[in-house]
């Protein structure tokens, strides 16, 4: 063969290897996300009164979204499919593909493994994953407690000046029967809350406009906590005021699946896009060690279980709460 040719072969099949390793690569990181959760035009949201009269909710693509969240969660996949052997059984079930980057791994700590993925779906901000073994009853409404309770929240982020659920959804059954009856458990609450951060050391507060959720999973005693940002057209729903930089949960998720009577994993996985000019380089450290008061927090709350404190007196009340709302799940015939 003519060393031309020979060249020029040769220069197809590198053209023709590189093609293929990045069209596998945005197979992986693009591809996997390609339909919207929320739709602009009008005539194809779906809708929800809110308990705020005359404010109706768009409701996600909730399919997309717990598909977004079981690609970068195992855990919840494992939760969804009614698994209960933690964090072991649901790296086992992982078929995502995602390559994750570990940041720390150390099994005596309490948040014993941290990883990441940099500019997850080409946004500009890392996707980071923490996961935690804690010992206690799996009581994920409490977990809710410390993220969406202003006052508990403040005990273990500084930075966090308000939180509130602004349009709760009116009948949780509507949620559900979009969500498939129990095909993604029993949504037990649902609504858009409004966050602000504070602002510290040059760096201006924060706002976040955030749809949330929580899912129970009464034949395991799992749960997971989702949430996602709304988007530029939901923004006549942020409350009245100056506004603030806006930043953004692209992916936001908490699992709790029990591992036992008395012990249980958790997998908090957070995309947050601080917006503004900040480098992620700067803002990642701020993100890994606010998530890890968080836990710290957690394990001081699940560590005072059975000693007749808060802790108790509020998962007596949930229970009771519970019992009160038995002919919804009846109704939703949810395992």
């Amino acid at each position: 063969m003519p060393a031309g040719k020979s060249r020029e072969r040769r220069m197809t099949m590198m053209q023709s290897s590189c093609l293929v390793a990045f069209l596998a690569m945005m197979a992986t990181s693009v591809n996997a996300f390609s339909s919207p959760v929320f739709q602009e035009q009008r005539t194809m949201q779906k809708t929800a009164p809110s308990k705020l009269e005359g404010v109706e909710i768009e409701l996600p693509d909730f399919d997309e979204l717990f598909d977004r969240i079981q690609q970068v969660s195992p855990l919840t996949k494992s939760a969804i499919e009614g698994r209960t052997g933690g964090f072991e059984e649901a790296d086992a079930n992982d078929s995502s593909g995602l390559k994750w980057t570990n940041i720390e791994s150390n099994k005596k700590k309490l948040v014993h493994q941290i990883d990441k993925i940099d500019d997850f779906q080409g946004l500009g901000a890392p996707i980071v994953r923490f996961r935690s073994s804690m010992k206690g009853p799996c009581s994920g409404t409490r977990f809710a407690h410390y993220i969406m309770d202003l006052q508990e929240r403040g005990k273990w982020d500084p930075q966090i000046g308000q939180v509130e659920e602004k349009y709760p959804i009116v009948d949780l059954d509507t949620a559900n029967i979009c969500m498939g009856f129990g095909k993604y458990g029993d949504c037990s609450r649902l609504g858009i809350g409004y966050c602000q951060t504070k602002g510290t050391m040059g760096i201006t507060s924060r706002e976040q406009l955030t749809m949330c959720g929580i899912q129970d999973y009464a034949s395991t005693g799992s749960t997971v906590i989702w949430g996602t940002e709304m988007e530029d057209w939901h923004n006549h729903l942020l409350p009245e005021g100056p506004r603030h930089t806006r930043a953004k949960s692209h992916i936001f998720c908490t699992t709790l699946v029990p591992t036992s009577e008395d012990s249980f994993d958790v997998e908090y996985v957070l995309q947050l896009e601080i917006g503004g000019k900040i480098p992620t380089w700067m803002t990642t450290p701020i993100v890994t060690e606010t998530v890890k008061n968080l836990f710290r927090h957690a394990k001081k709350d699940f560590d005072s279980h059975g000693k007749g404190g808060e802790f108790d007196k509020f998962v007596a009340e949930k229970e009771r709460q519970h019992n009160a709302f038995i002919d919804r799940h009846s109704i939703l015939m949810t395992p």
